[in-house]
């Protein structure tokens, strides 16, 4: 997978992790081995303007997705006979802010790499079409990305 993390936002984050994360959520959910994924990471000043400008919402977010082709992952469970097989292609842009990932980790009472890992997948989810506007696509979602991150805290704890 190509994953490339572009550092925009004057604060220190953990771009290598990022990668990995990243790495773990596409191959995880089947995603083609040649696809291509860009994490930006952003000022509040650039997040908000973003936001204001694609969400119509005022002030910075923590995360937002922007998908280029679409890509799905594989079934839950691996594919089946007959399934078709992933395809290579751009998945789109996850951008982060850090700044704001700060103040939601120490309100959630864990570390900023943390809520960023969390960030990312959740950014990720998004470029493959996952949503949570509703009840049932929010269980989904959320019950996926926290798969996922434990997962990915397993993997983690094993190097």
């Amino acid at each position: 997978m190509s994953i490339e993390v572009a550092n925009e936002s004057g604060e220190e984050v953990d771009e290598s992790t990022l990668v990995a994360l990243a790495g773990h959520v596409l191959d995880r959910l089947g995603i083609h081995p040649l696809a291509e994924l860009s994490i930006l990471v952003v000022d509040e000043e650039v997040m908000g303007k973003l936001n204001q400008q694609w969400m119509g919402e005022s002030g910075p977010t923590d995360v937002l997705a922007f998908p280029m082709d679409e890509l799905r992952p594989a079934p839950i469970g691996g594919r089946q006979e007959g399934d078709a097989p992933a395809e290579p292609g751009l998945l789109g842009d996850v951008v982060l802010c850090p700044t704001v990932a700060a103040r939601q980790a120490t309100e959630a009472g864990h570390s900023t790499g943390d809520e960023l890992e969390m960030l990312c997948t959740h950014g990720i989810l998004h470029l493959l079409g996952y949503d949570h506007a509703e009840p049932d696509e929010h269980k989904e979602m959320f019950d996926l990305q926290a798969g996922l991150l434990t997962e990915w805290q397993e993997v983690r704890r094993s190097r």
